[in-house]
Order: C-alpha cells, then sequence, then structure tokens
C-alpha cells in the first residue's frame, strides 16, 4: 500500500493495493506490519461503520478529548464523500489547518487522522456507508464538536450541506472551545 503523509504532519492519505481478476477484486485495508514499516504504530480497538442515506449529509466536526481521544483511519465503502481533518491541538504549528480528501468505494483510499485533530464528512451522493478503524474507545462523556463552517477553519467545502444534526448545526466555533479551555490535548511531539 502506498502511504503518502498530507499537507499536515500525521495525517496519511493510503491508497491500498488492489488486486482484480475476472472475479472482482481484494485488497487489504489495514496491516499492522505494514504500518509499522511506515512508521505508523496504531493499536486500533473498535471498528465504526455509518449510513448516509441522502447527498449532502454533512457529520462532524467530530472529535473526543483526552485521555480518550481517539486515532481514525477512514474509508468509504458505498457511494463518495468528502472527508476532512482539522488539527485542534493549542500548540501545534498547524492548528486550525485542515486537509481533505474525496474518500468513494471507486477509489478505495483511506484518510489516517491521528490524535488531537477533529474529524467531519460530507456526502457526494446518496446512500454512502463509511467505515473507520480507531484506537480508542467511544466515550461520550470526552466528545466534543465544532461548527462545520467555523469561519476560523474555512474549509473548502464543495456545496452547502442539506442534513445536519442539531447538535452539528449548533455546535461552537473553535474560538469558544478555545476560550472555555476545552482542548486538553498533550502530546509528545507536534
Amino acid at each position: 500500500m502506498a502511504v503518502t503523509e498530507t499537507k499536515l504532519k500525521g495525517v496519511f492519505l493510503i491508497e491500498p493495493q488492489v488486486f482484480g481478476d475476472s472475479r472482482g477484486w481484494f485488497m487489504e485495508t489495514w496491516s499492522k506490519a505494514k504500518f509499522e514499516a511506515a512508521g505508523l504504530n496504531f493499536d486500533f480497538l473498535q471498528d465504526n461503520q455509518s449510513f448516509s442515506a441522502q447527498k449532502g449529509t454533512l457529520r462532524g466536526l467530530h472529535y473526543q478529548l483526552n485521555p480518550m481521544s481517539q486515532a481514525k483511519l477512514v474509508r468509504c465503502t458505498r457511494g463518495s464523500l468528502l472527508d476532512v481533518a482539522v488539527d485542534i491541538r493549542k500548540n501545534s504549528p498547524q492548528f486550525a489547518q485542515w486537509f481533505s480528501v474525496i474518500l468513494s468505494a471507486e477509489n478505495k483510499k483511506q484518510l489516517l487522522i491521528p490524535r488531537g485533530f477533529a474529524h467531519g464528512f460530507l456526502t457526494l451522493t446518496d446512500d454512502v456507508e463509511i467505515q473507520y478503524k480507531a484506537d480508542n474507545l467511544y466515550a461520550p462523556r470526552f466528545e466534543g464538536n465544532i461548527f462545520w463552517n467555523d469561519p476560523q477553519i474555512g474549509i473548502e467545502w464543495p456545496f452547502e450541506p442539506k442534513i445536519l444534526s442539531d447538535k452539528d448545526k449548533n455546535a461552537p466555533t473553535l474560538a469558544e472551545r478555545v476560550q472555555r479551555d476545552e482542548l486538553n490535548f498533550i502530546f509528545d511531539e507536534i
């Protein structure tokens, strides 16, 4: 598999090698040995999957605080979506910077998002399934979100979302989270 670091340090685009023949295709989506050989050491503990029925569904920007922050390996297994990672580590030189990529069942790309980043996606087609591995368990008490269209972050969404949860519609901005001192991410390396 091809492993490429994006413009955001610690965020990687993963492109699995796909083997196809007359029967269809096969690929490895996760190999601890291959990831470790690329310098990516993660111990994934939980697999998640979500389905969005309509194009224009936005989920995010979501994160979990320490000690339950999560790294994620994200892929789209049906349809197409714009996947976004935002660095929300207060002391990071890339604080509030974002990276996006189209993930689809067709291109089979994956995005590896480290701890200390918010994550969100916008469906580009109807009937979208997203699957992701997380290196920490879901912990509702530690979850947070940031307004999807925060001008400080400035994500370039391809169109206005049609469907959002009330929680995501009413999320605080990044500046509000910082002002409340709610982003308690501590890392040895930035």
